[in-house]
């Protein structure tokens, strides 16, 4: 199976707003598998159908606690958050940058699940905090969204400058 390419930034599309999933057939499971494959070929825990140009609400997750168990979330709504935290993040769209970005510790959500089947997630630290990026990215918001302009300056500096090396 090919994998996607990852957009990265500043490619405008990663500002979309993506559309909820109406059906869950063979066509989202297809891409689902295939964001699966392109997410750990890239060393990611996490990624979002948007970042790979499709505008619809499908996370893809590996559990933070059993690397080899993947979770899947569509149409996720939070239900709970709480205990805010500072924490390092990193994102596939941004390759090689971390950055400090609040959270919340805790989560509740509901959503569907591969096959359509509705779920309650309560995720807690890093579980937590990746399914927060990845449906921040769901609504066109980006990590660095949460970061002062001189630190965004400088993440687009190193980004724009790995561009230019050819290493993106």
């Amino acid at each position: 199976m090919k994998i996607f390419k990852i957009l990265t930034y500043p490619n405008k599309k990663l500002r979309c707003i993506s559309k909820p999933v109406k059906r869950i057939d063979i066509k989202i499971q297809n891409i689902i598998d295939k964001m699966f494959e392109t997410m750990i070929s890239e060393n990611g825990i996490g990624l979002s159908a948007i970042q790979v140009n499709i505008p619809l609400q499908i996370i893809t997750i590996l559990d933070t606690k059993n690397f080899n168990k993947k979770i899947t979330i569509i149409n996720p709504k939070i239900k709970k958050k709480k205990k805010k935290i500072l924490q390092n993040e990193g994102c596939l769209s941004f390759p090689n940058q971390q950055a400090l970005v609040p959270r919340y510790k805790y989560l509740e959500i509901e959503a569907l699940n591969y096959f359509g089947k509705n779920i309650k997630i309560y995720a807690k630290s890093l579980l937590s905090i990746c399914i927060q990026h990845e449906i921040d990215h769901l609504f066109g918001k980006l990590f660095i969204d949460y970061l002062s302009d001189l630190k965004k300056n400088i993440i687009k500096k190193k980004l724009k400058k790995m561009k230019k090396n050819k290493k993106i």
